[in-house]
């Protein structure tokens, strides 16, 4: 434990990251000031309250099993992203690094965790996914249902071109497939950017 001593007070006034310890009874038995201030909501400190009351439920189970890995590798860090009660009844999303720590007679006394603040990567990184959907439509789009009236138009100018009687037809001909060429070389530069 005395290892992590050091790293809270390095962190103790940082704005970014949180560090915590939870003790074998799952109760903090460190919070840094930065954790209290996201997370107490009122409630003094956390400091001595069971870990869970700042978790989303279902998170619970991932600090059970990756504390089960810190304990199985003590020498690793493991990670893991836990929703964090926002205090206005919605969550933010925390990213964690975690290790054991013992005590002086090298008996397990609790896991020392290091986390901070991922929401707004989280929320940038789903509008990203959600606009690569929306362009990988777009592109199946271009690519089929476009191209299919397009490609029949080209090839109705083709046949009318070469059944025209009149050479003012033949011309009006020749601008249409002209524009529908150029319209179809847009859509594949599209398609190829899209892909």
């Amino acid at each position: 434990m005395e290892n992590f001593n050091g790293i809270n007070r390095f962190l103790e006034t940082s704005d970014f990251f949180y560090t915590i310890a939870v003790a074998m009874d799952s109760t903090y038995s460190y919070v840094s000031p930065n954790y209290d201030r996201n997370f107490a909501f009122q409630r003094g400190t956390l400091l001595g309250k069971d870990f869970f009351v700042t978790l989303h439920p279902d998170d619970i189970k991932i600090c059970a099993e990756v504390g089960q890995q810190c304990f199985s590798d003590p020498s690793r860090l493991f990670p893991a992203t836990l929703r964090k009660h926002d205090g206005q009844g919605g969550y933010v999303v925390t990213q964690w690094e975690m290790q054991a720590c013992f005590d002086r007679d090298n008996q397990p006394a609790g896991i020392f965790c290091i986390g901070y603040n991922i929401t707004e990567f989280v929320e940038v990184q789903h509008r990203l996914d959600k606009a690569s959907s929306q362009l990988d439509e777009i592109g199946f789009i271009q690519s089929h249902k476009v191209r299919k009236p397009l490609a029949n138009i080209l090839a109705l100018s083709d046949l009318l071109s070469e059944n025209s009687s009149s050479s003012e037809q033949a011309e009006f001909l020749k601008l249409l497939r002209q524009s529908a060429g150029e319209l179809d070389q847009v859509i594949r530069e599209i398609s190829g950017k899209s892909a």
